[in-house]
Formats: structure tokens, sequence, C-alpha cells
């Protein structure tokens, strides 16, 4: 298969594409950046065929998708700084990256009759009571932002398409770009005491296991509203802090031991540093993907630990 990567410069774009040439696809990968702009790590996305494109120019993306004339898009491309997406000046373009921008994607899959993916977030729900959300709830209720931008994406892939897939994934980890993994790492060399929230309860992804579910998708005409993140059971961030400083006390970064590393557990309301509002349920039902013959991500445990020695060692 021919297929199309946005986002490319992105933690998912970046294994996406190396997945496709594992597997022997042929990618063509993109971002808004003159030539690919993620982490040079020499693996076969620093490589691979690029087109410059900015996805909210309507135009742009039909002429480029119809001169690759691919057999599927992935979607990866977004606006996902969150607090960020909340400032008056900044919410016009968060909704035309991640709304008008996913039309766009929509409408030239159309015209070229591909296929497409579009990965979205457990953001397009309001984040209250504790049961997982299933893949094909239609109770949306954005709390912010770039939840309802996101949500305005799926439902015009929705609206404009038959073949499609729509992905949502919660807590993201990978190689390029900032998560959460390393934000801890790197306060957690400067300071002996961390609060980190525990009433936001989710499961961490990680990009590099998320890929290989996406190609497994895409390869196949399974189409439909699916949720995707690591196994392993629901935690809080707070647990997910405690586990990242347990694994790299464990490989010998003593700097993250608890006897010189405090974690201290507070509600949302108490840390308080957030412009958007979070959900406070992040728990989605990944039923659909067993039902479905899809193989589930390995335990997020597994995915920290391989995770922690790609970046540490």
């Amino acid at each position: 298969m021919k297929v199309f990567v946005t986002g490319v410069g992105g933690q998912l774009g970046h294994d996406v594409v190396n997945e496709l040439v594992k597997r022997g696809h042929t990618p063509v990968g993109s971002d808004i950046a003159e030539s690919y702009s993620g982490i040079s790590d020499g693996s076969a996305v620093t490589s691979a065929p690029y087109v410059q494109l900015d996805i909210t120019d309507g135009e742009a993306v039909l002429k480029a998708v119809s001169q690759i004339k691919p057999d599927a898009i992935i979607h990866c491309a977004a606006w996902t700084a969150v607090d960020l997406a909340e400032d008056e000046d900044k919410r016009d373009k968060v909704r035309a990256v991640n709304a008008i921008g996913t039309k766009n994607i929509a409408l030239a899959c159309k015209a070229n009759d591909c296929k497409m993916m579009y990965i979205s977030t457990d953001y397009v729900f309001d984040g209250q009571g504790s049961e997982p959300w299933d893949p094909d709830c239609k109770d949306y209720k954005p709390l912010n932002v770039y939840g309802s931008t996101k949500l305005e994406g799926e439902l015009a892939v929705a609206s404009e398409l038959d073949r499609y897939f729509i992905v949502r994934i919660a807590w993201v980890f990978g190689l390029n770009g900032n998560n959460f993994i390393k934000t801890m790492l790197k306060v957690g060399k400067t300071h002996d005491r961390l609060t980190v929230v525990n009433d936001q309860i989710g499961t961490p992804t990680y990009t590099l296991d998320l890929a290989r579910l996406l190609v497994d998708m895409i390869e196949s005409d399974k189409y439909g509203y699916y949720h995707a993140t690591n196994e392993g059971g629901y935690i809080s961030w707070y647990d997910f802090a405690r586990e990242i400083f347990r694994q790299a006390s464990a490989m010998g970064y003593r700097e993250y031991g608890e006897d010189r590393l405090t974690i201290i557990p507070v509600t949302t309301a108490e840390y308080g540093i957030s412009k958007a509002a979070r959900p406070f349920n992040s728990r989605l039902d990944k039923s659909k993907l067993v039902n479905c013959g899809f193989k589930p991500l390995p335990d997020w445990k597994d995915a920290l630990a391989r995770y922690l020695k790609e970046i540490m060692q």
C-alpha cells in the first residue's frame, strides 16, 4: 500500500512511518515544516518521501493527495497543546488545524477514493463518572477547546466518508517532542518533592505499540470507531509518575530513588495550574479491538520499560 501520513514531525507520525516501512508499505510523510523536523535517529522516517503541507489549506491538501494517489491516509497531525488552545488568540488556529484541516483531509480522501484513519482523543467526552467510554458512544460533551475541535474533526470524517477509522487514544508518549515521562524525568532531577494529580484516571499509550496496531487496522477493512491504549489497567497520573521513577531508579539512576525524591498525590483542584478543564475519567473501553480480531497493545509497564531504555541508555 501507499500510505500518506500527516504529522510525521510528531510522536505518533514518526512511529507510524517506520512501521509502514517495516511492513513493506510505501509511506509518504508530511508536516508543515519544509522538511522532516522530528528526531534525527536514523530510522526510516528520516529519509522517507516527504511533502510539506499546511492541512488548513484545502486546495493544497487536495492537490497533494491527488498527486500522491495513496491507498490510505493516516491523519496524525493535530494541535495538541491543550492549555494553549484556551487562549483567545489561538482558538481560530486550533480549530483550523483540528477541525477544518481534518475535513480537508477527509474531502481529499473522498475525491481520491482512499480510506482514512483519524487519530482522536478521549477529550471528546466530558470525563465524568467511572465507567470506561465505549468507542461507539455518541454522548459527546467536550470540556475544552482542544476536545471540541477534535470532535469537529471526528464528525467531519464520519459525515464525508464511508471507509474510515476513528481511533481515540490517551496519555501518549513517544520519542518525538515532549510528554509526561520526559517532564517527570526532567523535574525529578532538580526537585526532591513533586506533586502529581491522583484523581484523573486513564491508561498510557506508547506510540511505538500504537503504530503497530494502526497499521494492522489500515491493512483491514474493519472500519469504525475504536479506542486504543496500552493494556495493564487504569491508573492515575500519580501512579504513572511513581512507576516512572521506580523503573528509572531500578535502571541505576539513583536520583529518582525514594530516598531522594518524594511524590505527593494531590487532587486536580489542589494542583490548580491547568487553564483547560481536564477529564477525570479517561478510561477507554478497548474490547472492540479484540472483538474485531485486532491484537491489543502490551502492558503499559512493559511499554514504559522499553521506552525508558530507548531514551535513557
